[in-house]
């Protein structure tokens, strides 16, 4: 039932719910002040008196969180949860969530069609035929890029969590090989219960072997610039490079001059390193390098899942009994 003295502040809804979804979960629940977005100056003044933030993208500070005396609850409305000062929330025991398995499924999916861009071309070859070049032609067909079979091929997959899981099964299904690197090895140097289709290998063994490597894995003081000039260089001329977790994962520029020297045969990254990406990013130019804005989540079905977690996870809260927190 309504708490109406229980005040909800979604702070920048438009980015999980541009208006295909119900916003009437979180309504049942409390009061609810809706804001397709809010910059840091609009903050405090739209969440004074809120006992509940749910966020994506904007950052609660360890500044704001000491300003707001009656908050109690943030939800993330995402996976990651590094907008929110977590160690300055747990100062105050205010609880703080994430959802951490709303998008796997399309995720990986993402993933593959990266690679599948990558080795068929097909939206290459769409606007060539639109172009008249198909009509010109004195052949039943044309290509003008290479087209890449996968089956047979090897998928590296660095992170074997509930994603890097999923796209391996899908690179199985496509014939490929798997091989992957994750952090939980134990201290012998195995995994436990590792598929019987994925080979564990180093790091740098799987970077020298793959002919596709796909980035699953989190950001952290360890992960960042892990693609770098220097993995690049391990990499086959013919391989590529796909990244659908983290933009920080790799180094940019190094990852430019790669693709145009020919060190590898091409990107596909559905993430940067600043979002939206400023005009003179470096990879907007980059040879053989295929970007989108952010979307291997975004399916309506992913965000139907999201949103539906994020308002179980606050009922929970106000059950005394929370869930998904973070730590």
């Amino acid at each position: 039932m309504n708490n109406r003295d229980f005040q909800i502040v979604v702070v920048d809804g438009k980015t999980l719910n541009p208006g295909d979804l119900s916003w009437d979960g979180f309504r049942s629940l409390g009061e609810v002040a809706l804001y397709d977005g809010t910059s840091p100056a609009e903050l405090l003044g739209r969440t004074a008196s809120a006992r509940a933030i749910i966020t994506n993208k904007v950052r609660i500070t360890a500044e704001a969180i000491g300003e707001l005396p009656a908050l109690e609850y943030i939800g993330v409305t995402a996976t990651g949860y590094d907008v929110v000062d977590v160690a300055a929330a747990r100062e105050r025991r205010i609880t703080v969530t994430n959802v951490p398995t709303y998008g796997t499924s399309s995720v990986a999916q993402m993933t593959m069609a990266l690679l599948l861009e990558l080795t068929q071309q097909v939206g290459h070859h769409d606007r060539a035929v639109k172009a008249g070049r198909w009509s010109k032609s004195d052949s039943f067909c044309f290509w003008d890029t290479p087209l890449v079979e996968l089956a047979g091929r090897t998928m590296g997959i660095v992170g074997l969590g509930r994603i890097g899981r999923a796209v391996a099964r899908l690179a199985a299904a496509f014939g490929m090989q798997v091989i992957a690197h994750t952090r939980t090895q134990d201290i012998s140097g195995k995994w436990p219960n590792l598929p019987d289709d994925i080979r564990a290998v180093d790091i740098d063994t799987l970077f020298r072997t793959a002919d596709v490597v796909s980035l699953h894995c989190p950001l952290s003081a360890d992960t960042a610039n892990l693609v770098d000039r220097d993995r690049l260089a391990m990499m086959k001329p013919t391989a590529y490079l796909i990244n659908a977790s983290r933009g920080p994962l790799v180094a940019e520029q190094d990852l430019r001059d790669a693709l145009d020297q020919g060190v590898i045969a091409g990107a596909a990254l559905d993430v940067l390193s600043s979002e939206p990406p400023p005009r003179d990013n470096v990879l907007l130019g980059a040879k053989n390098c295929i970007i989108t804005p952010h979307i291997a989540w975004a399916t309506l079905e992913s965000r139907s899942r999201l949103l539906d977690i994020s308002v179980a996870n606050l009922q929970a809260h106000l059950q005394g009994n929370p869930q998904n927190v973070v730590h």
